[in-house]
């Protein structure tokens, strides 16, 4: 079989290079630079074993190559880019006797559990791929991939559920070319308890590792209360919508001591592929369909999901803006969502459990009034009509307790604005705070 790679980045590049290394024909799809540079110098897999050179040839798209009846699929862009991909190649001739569609199998490596389901409009044989494979792609031409010793673990199963020989092949060559790839009649069982973990890649984006809780429970407070706050929602969501999804030991289990992270050249790997696609300035974020399917599955079940369907909003608004990663604290994430717990501290008066608010600046609210007014609020200014100072939106001083979220005025301290959620509308009211540039609020 020839391994077709559709998105040759972190994951796709080093499941490409390590089919190519286990003496497996390989076809890499990339574009821009990175397409560039591998037609020039092929690609460059770095792992803690060393780097290597690999010659694989790549292009640019489906009218590159002469598909053949032997060809495997393997989509690993991300998902937000699958849809137009499966435009791209579902119809493409195979052998000038058949199209791709109808002959050749195409197999989903995405985050995320939508993939598969654009796929089977198009493709007759689909396969689920669950994919635990720590990788970077920052520079063009170039892979890390600090698994080892196995490169990661690559779950695979037929589409919506089932095994067959075809998956059974793939699997086995997969797990020839140091990949740990069990095959599962239940892989979409896997990928929904995948899932639940990678809501926390817009924490990360939008946060920084540190607060994600990939390596058990964050310890600052507020990092701890989104960490259970985002997974809390999503299982419940899950649940009420009847879907079973993997428990993090099972996952944990199938992945043992096979794939340890470990460091390339002496350097850490730095962050996941929602953070890298911040630090590379795509435009583009996984979120609608991490945090998104989330937010999907409890609209459709009456379950709330405020802090899943914040992380969705901030992490597309970071990406849309080219935000760098790191760039908000958890508290502001919580605020952002309406859900910033106080947070205790003792202090030196004679009550020592009193507790103390945390004051943000009006950056935590910005995803809100974009909400609201229509447009970016934090940069706009306005006068205090009580003690007739003038500042911008982002620096209120804002706190988030009880029914809604409130901005005063960072002179006097005197409210100036009030965030509410009414019957689940979101509005601004203005108090005593004139602003250039005003618009219809409710309230």
């Amino acid at each position: 079989m020839r391994y077709i790679i559709i998105g040759a980045g972190g994951v796709g590049g080093t499941i490409g290079g390590c089919l190519f290394q286990g003496g497996h024909e390989v076809v890499l799809v990339a574009r821009g630079p990175h397409l560039d540079a591998l037609r020039a110098g092929g690609l460059r897999l770095a792992t803690p074993f060393g780097t290597s050179e690999l010659e694989i040839p790549a292009v640019g798209g489906p009218g590159e190559v002469s598909l053949r009846s032997d060809d495997v699929l393997i989509i690993a862009t991300k998902t937000q880019d699958v849809a137009g991909v499966l435009a791209d190649w579902a119809w493409q001739p195979v052998a000038g006797e058949t199209v791709a569609a109808d002959a050749l199998p195409v197999v989903c490596a995405q985050n995320g559990v939508a993939s598969e389901r654009f796929a089977l409009r198009c493709f007759r044989r689909v396969y689920a791929m669950y994919v635990w494979l720590p990788a970077t792609h920052l520079e063009p031409g170039t892979v890390q991939a600090q698994g080892t010793p196995l490169a990661g673990v690559l779950g695979v199963g037929r589409y919506p559920s089932g095994t067959d020989a075809a998956i059974e092949l793939i699997g086995a060559d997969l797990a020839a070319s140091r990949l740990l790839a069990p095959v599962a009649a239940d892989v979409m069982r896997w990928k929904y308890g995948k899932l639940l973990d990678n809501l926390n890649n817009a924490i990360e984006a939008l946060c920084g590792r540190a607060a994600t809780g990939f390596a058990g429970e964050p310890a600052a407070a507020d990092a701890a209360e989104l960490y259970r706050r985002t997974r809390a929602e999503g299982v419940a969501a899950l649940a009420a919508a009847g879907i079973a999804f993997a428990a993090p030991d099972e996952l944990a289990a199938v992945r043992g001591a096979s794939v340890r992270i470990e460091r390339i050249d002496g350097a850490a790997r730095t962050g996941g592929s929602s953070w890298q696609s911040l630090t590379r300035g795509t435009g583009t974020i996984e979120a609608d369909f991490l945090n998104g399917e989330v937010v999907l599955l409890g609209r459709e079940h009456g379950v709330p999901t405020p802090v899943n369907a914040g992380l969705q909003r901030l992490a597309n608004l970071a990406a849309r803006e080219r935000r760098t990663p790191g760039f908000m604290t958890p508290g502001q994430v919580l605020a952002a969502a309406g859900h910033l717990r106080d947070i205790p501290r003792r202090t030196a008066s004679a009550r020592p459990r009193e507790v103390l608010m945390e004051a943000l600046d009006g950056n935590a609210i910005g995803g809100q009034l974009f909400e609201v007014f229509g447009r970016e609020m934090t940069a706009v200014s306005g006068t205090c009509g009580h003690c007739g100072s003038v500042s911008r939106i982002a620096q209120l001083r804002v706190y988030a307790s009880g029914p809604g979220t409130v901005g005063r005025c960072p002179s006097c301290g005197e409210v100036v604005l009030v965030l509410t959620s009414i019957r689940g509308e979101l509005r601004a009211t203005l108090r005593q705070y004139a602003m250039p540039y005003q618009p219809s609020v409710g309230g």
